[in-house]
């Protein structure tokens, strides 16, 4: 098994989360409703990972993201997923490779389907929201 470093963003914007459903040709989680991300490529950060899947799928500039935590998520490999929460951007939002884009209540994270996005939505809540 082997494990691969992922990035995640959490948008966040009037007390909620944005959140994708994921196409059904998706090779991992297809059809869940998640908090965008994607894998770290070989030689970049987790930062540069983050800021380019932010413009590859959403078409946006992240400014200062701010890390969460990273958690771990067993599928056909290993999955070591960095979280961020970002309150600000350039650009907007555009639906570039999810089915679909939907805005989650922060307080109803029962909404996304993978446990490590509502574990990660709980963190951000206890480190900056409280």
């Amino acid at each position: 098994m082997e494990l691969k470093d992922c990035v995640a963003f959490m948008l966040i914007q009037n007390n909620k989360v944005l959140a994708e459903r994921r196409k059904l040709t998706k090779l991992v989680d297809p059809g869940a409703t998640s908090i965008p991300g994607g894998l770290v490529e070989p030689g970049e950060t987790p930062e540069e990972a983050l800021f380019r899947e932010a413009k590859e799928e959403l078409g946006i500039t992240l400014i200062k993201p701010r890390f969460v935590c990273s958690l771990l998520e067993k599928l056909s490999d290993l999955y070591r997923i960095h979280y961020f929460v970002v309150d600000s951007w350039i650009g907007g939002i555009e639906c570039n490779e999810a089915e679909s884009l939907l805005w989650i209540p922060l307080d109803e994270p029962g909404t996304l389907d993978l446990e490590v996005d509502r574990i990660a939505v709980s963190e951000y809540l206890r480190i900056y929201a409280a």
